[in-house]
C-alpha cells in the first residue's frame, strides 16, 4: 500500500492505495474508502516484483474476508466523494450492481461525477433523492 499527502486548495488529504485490478483502483482518502475507476489499465507488475509481495497478496484476501460481516451489520455503503446535488439516482432497492457500476450521479462545481458501486451485490437502500443536496461522505446506496 502507497501512501501520499496532497495539498489542495489549501485542504491536506492523506491519500493511501489500497490495490489496483484493471481499471479499479481501491483507495482510501482521509480514512473514506473509493473505488476510483482509472482511464488506462494499470500493467500487472513484473514477475520479479511479485515475488516479493506474495505475502501482500496473502494479506488481500483476509482484507476481503472482514468486509464480509459487514452485509449482516447493514452493507457497503457508497458515499459522496464531495459535497453536491444529486442530478440522477441509477439503481433501485433490490437491483442487483456489480463494482464499478454507475449508481448515481452527482453535481458539484458545475461538474457531472459518476458514483460508481465500489462492490457486486444487491442494492439493499438508496438514501438520497434526484435534487438532494448532499455533503462529502454522505451515503448515497447501501449494497448488501
Amino acid at each position: 500500500m502507497k501512501e501520499y499527502r496532497f495539498k489542495i486548495g489549501g485542504k491536506e488529504y492523506a491519500v493511501a492505495i489500497n490495490g489496483i485490478e484493471g481499471r479499479i483502483a481501491e483507495l482510501t482518502v482521509n480514512g473514506v474508502n473509493y473505488s476510483v475507476e482509472l482511464e488506462n489499465e494499470v500493467p500487472a507488475p513484473a514477475p520479479q516484483a511479485s515475488a516479493p509481495k506474495a505475502p501482500a497478496a496473502q494479506a488481500a484476501p483476509a482484507a476481503a474476508a472482514k468486509p464480509a460481516p459487514a452485509p449482516s451489520g447493514g452493507g457497503k455503503k457508497v458515499t459522496s466523494p464531495l459535497p453536491g446535488v444529486i442530478i440522477s439516482v441509477d439503481v433501485k432497492e433490490g437491483q442487483a450492481v456489480k463494482r464499478g457500476q454507475k449508481v448515481a450521479v452527482i453535481e458539484a462545481m458545475k461538474m457531472e461525477n459518476e458514483i460508481l458501486a465500489a462492490v457486486d451485490g444487491t442494492i439493499t437502500a438508496v438514501h438520497v433523492n434526484k435534487g438532494d443536496s448532499v455533503l462529502e461522505g454522505a451515503d448515497i446506496v447501501t449494497i448488501g
